[in-house]
């Protein structure tokens, strides 16, 4: 399962905002991507804005500046995987959907192929267990942006094998990315400090106690928070993160993981951080 100085294609199965985050990455590396969603528009918005991130990653020192990019290519079925080195799934936080698209990414490839689902809190084994060959699969967490943090968390379950960890550990040093290894638990490290803190300052803005500018300036003047935890839960997606609190409750029954009405309120009314243009801030000249 050597894949670090491998020449083939890294697919990436999820054209959202970490998936296309991924596949610049890999892609500024020079490695050819397979970037793959049933979703044409997804795709779409992904090929013009790869070129974008990759520009911005050189500009940060974060891909090499007179690297020539991998070769991009996309696809609607993950039938279309053959050939490829690794596969890095990186679908939306919920079990059945991962869980589906696993089942069929490993159905579409050979059994030296580690499968890397890129999640937040999902324990792998919970995921493994639906897989014919489970020693197969690993996990990551890259954290947004992508192309521009160079730390990702590495989670090999209770199955996984020594071949595919080695295999994910080459890739990564590869891509330029530092790896820290963990066990295997829900929401690993970084979620299980990171979104709680997130949910609570969306709580102190629900309740009046501040404004959302007020707590990324009270966390980043006096506490060194790089962004401020709102403008970092802008970042993420506040769809993503009520799903990856979600998940966290569901599994631990800690009540501090439990979404707030100030987040659920947003996703219900479709302000979902950058992405959608309005979260906790207004992005819209961003996106213009």
């Amino acid at each position: 399962m050597g894949v670090g100085s491998d020449s083939r294609p890294v697919a990436v199965v999820g054209a959202g905002v970490m998936g296309t985050g991924i596949a610049t990455t890999v892609l500024g590396s020079g490695r050819p991507v397979v970037l793959v969603d049933n979703d044409p528009a997804a795709l779409d918005r992904a090929t013009h804005t790869i070129p974008l991130q990759l520009r911005h990653a050189r500009l940060m020192n974060a891909a090499p500046a007179d690297g020539q990019p991998g070769r991009l290519v996309t696809a609607t079925a993950v039938r279309e995987l053959g050939g490829v080195s690794a596969v890095i799934e990186a679908v939306s936080e919920h079990l059945t959907v991962k869980t589906a698209i696993l089942v069929e990414v490993a159905g579409a490839v050979g059994a030296d192929v580690p499968l890397v689902t890129n999640t937040s809190g999902i324990p792998i084994d919970e995921l493994a267990g639906a897989l014919p060959r489970p020693h197969q699969l690993v996990g990551t967490h890259f954290m947004n942006p992508a192309y521009l943090i160079d730390l990702v968390e590495v989670i090999r379950g209770p199955r996984t094998g020594e071949a595919t960890v080695a295999a994910l550990m080459a890739l990564l040093a590869g891509l330029r990315r530092r790896a820290v290894q963990v066990r295997d638990s829900p929401g690993f490290v970084t979620s299980r400090l990171l979104h709680p803190m997130l949910n609570d300052a969306a709580r102190l803005v629900g309740d009046g106690i501040a404004t959302a500018d007020e707590v990324d300036a009270l966390m980043q003047g006096c506490l060194g928070h790089r962004t401020g935890p709102l403008r970092t839960a802008d970042l993420i997606g506040l769809d993503n993160l009520v799903d990856s609190l979600a998940a966290l409750y569901e599994r631990t029954g800690e009540q501090r993981y439990r979404p707030c009405e100030q987040l659920t309120a947003k996703v219900r009314d479709g302000h979902l951080g950058r992405k959608s243009g309005r979260g906790f801030y207004d992005y819209t000249e961003v996106l213009s």
